[in-house]
């Protein structure tokens, strides 16, 4: 069973900032056949989230806290290792990404969602917000989930 882990980018120690970032170039470079450049300076204000098994990086995404990428929250670097696929893990990831902002205060989440994923973030609660666009060469959407619970009323 996947544990979930949720660290802040100071807390993360050097094996598992390594392990993020080999996975982030696994599957959005190498395996996407995207060149672009992952480490974007956003990470050390984000909260990392990770889920694991017996020492591997199954699941991974980082929460970018409001201010940093949009007036909102934001989720974002979804990704499952290759050799995890097929087990639910991003639905875990979702679920667990979700649960930690609500924690955090809540409140709308926007997200740039490759096209191809936008029945799956619809299956959690996320809504297209505008045109399909290119990000990297990648169709993506902006996409936006409502006020998570725990966010004040307006």
């Amino acid at each position: 069973m996947a544990i979930a882990t949720l660290k802040e980018f100071a807390a993360l120690g050097p094996a598992e900032l390594y392990a993020i970032l080999r996975l982030r170039s696994e599957v959005f470079v190498v395996e996407q056949a995207c060149i672009y450049q992952d480490m974007d300076d956003l990470d050390p204000a984000c909260l990392h989230l990770t889920l694991s098994e017996n020492g591997t990086l199954l699941a991974y995404c980082r929460l970018v806290p409001p201010g940093v990428k949009y007036a909102d929250w934001s989720i974002g670097r979804v990704i499952s290792s290759p050799a995890a696929r097929g087990r639910g893990l991003g639905h875990d990831l979702m679920a667990a990404a979700k649960t930690a902002i609500a924690e955090r205060g809540g409140g709308p989440i926007r997200i740039s969602a490759q096209s191809y994923l936008e029945k799956f973030y619809a299956a959690h609660g996320f809504a297209a917000v505008g045109d399909t666009y290119l990000e990297d060469g990648i169709p993506h959407i902006e996409m936006l989930h409502p006020a998570m619970p725990g966010s004040p009323v307006i």
